[in-house]
């Protein structure tokens, strides 16, 4: 089963642009390989785009976020919230059709509470200058647990909502 048997691609595209519009947070749906499935992409912040841009950073730091919480979300059924390495907030809920895991929808990009970015791991894994991440990370918005908790539940709810979820 594939996440475009559930909805087609512009369907998910809707619900990425309502999540983004909700929260401002970059949103995505994700295959079991972690691959995204749409196009849609909107910033949650200026870092984040400096650091995707880089192979490592992609690699590295982005990638292997989303896979550890996908992982995590697959084995539990639940959602999970947490940093990425670049100390940005990470959120992923699963996407089940009866008990076979299709994949997951993600949300990150702000910091997580009273968060802050990892400056010098950035540096270190993307090669981009410490004053550059430094300047890319002076407005980035902040979610509480607590308001990322509720966006979870909604993404749950909706998800559920889904033909054959």
């Amino acid at each position: 089963m594939e996440l475009t048997d559930i909805l087609p691609i512009d369907k998910w595209v809707e619900f990425e642009k309502d999540i983004t519009g909700r929260s401002g947070l970059d949103a995505s749906v994700f295959n079991t390989d972690g691959i995204r499935i749409t196009d849609f992409k909107q910033w949650a912040n200026p870092l984040c785009p400096a650091i995707k841009a880089t192979d490592k950073g992609q690699s590295f730091i982005c990638a292997v976020a989303h896979m550890n919480l996908a992982i995590q979300a697959s084995r539990t059924g639940k959602s999970v919230i947490e940093e990425c390495d670049a100390g940005l907030v990470k959120m992923v809920v699963p996407i089940f059709v009866g008990d076979e895991f299709v994949g997951a929808f993600g949300a990150c990009g702000f910091l997580l509470d009273d968060g802050e970015v990892d400056g010098f791991m950035i540096n270190k894994t993307t090669g981009i200058d410490e004053d550059k991440i430094e300047s890319l990370s002076t407005d980035i918005k902040s979610i509480t647990t607590e308001k990322a908790e509720s966006l979870a539940a909604y993404m749950e709810e909706q998800i559920g909502k889904l033909e054959g979820v």
